[in-house]
């Protein structure tokens, strides 16, 4: 079945457009995928690049992972999920993958990410980030992912192009 996209409201409050956004980029990362069997989101179609849809996958189950778990929620020694050395290139290399060990591991990251972001009080919400050293809000974290997977989804649409020649998927 094709992944729908929700629909994103043009009128709102900033909490409830920010979270429609980010869901919408969610939801259009899982699209791009749409179809394809393991070998082709594994197929690296932008030589040079070894960059692949199932890399940018692992690599969103990385960032989610980072940005909700590790640094909004303060479970800071919460290793990697591809790299216990911490080592964030690690996700991109899905030579060995496979669309249901990628998908549930990103998806199990945006539920904990979910949670994480309905508990919290406020967008206002602020936590220390280590890896950008310095702190940063909630709000700052939402807009990130968005510009994250907006910046991710254009690989995307390149990516799958040169798998099957697909536009507008």
């Amino acid at each position: 079945m094709p992944t729908e996209r929700p629909g994103i409201p043009t009128v709102g409050g900033e909490r409830e457009l920010l979270r429609a956004h980010l869901d919408y980029h969610r939801a259009t990362l899982a699209w791009k995928c749409d179809g394809l069997s393991d070998a082709d989101l594994r197929k690296q179609s932008m030589p040079p690049s070894t960059l692949s849809l199932l890399g940018l996958v692992r690599h969103m189950a990385e960032v989610e992972r980072a940005w909700f778990r590790r640094t909004i929620n303060g479970e800071a020694e919460l290793p990697l999920v591809w790299s216990d050395e911490g080592d964030f290139q690690v996700a991109y290399d899905a030579r060995e993958s496979t669309r249901s060990e990628a998908f549930a591991a990103w998806q199990a990251e945006v539920e904990h990410a979910r949670r994480i972001e309905a508990a919290a009080d406020s967008l206002d919400l602020v936590v220390h980030s280590p890896r950008w050293g310095a702190d940063v809000s909630l709000r700052a974290v939402m807009l990130h992912m968005i510009h994250e997977y907006a910046r991710h989804n254009g690989h995307a649409d390149f990516l799958r192009e040169g798998v099957d020649g697909v536009t507008d998927a």
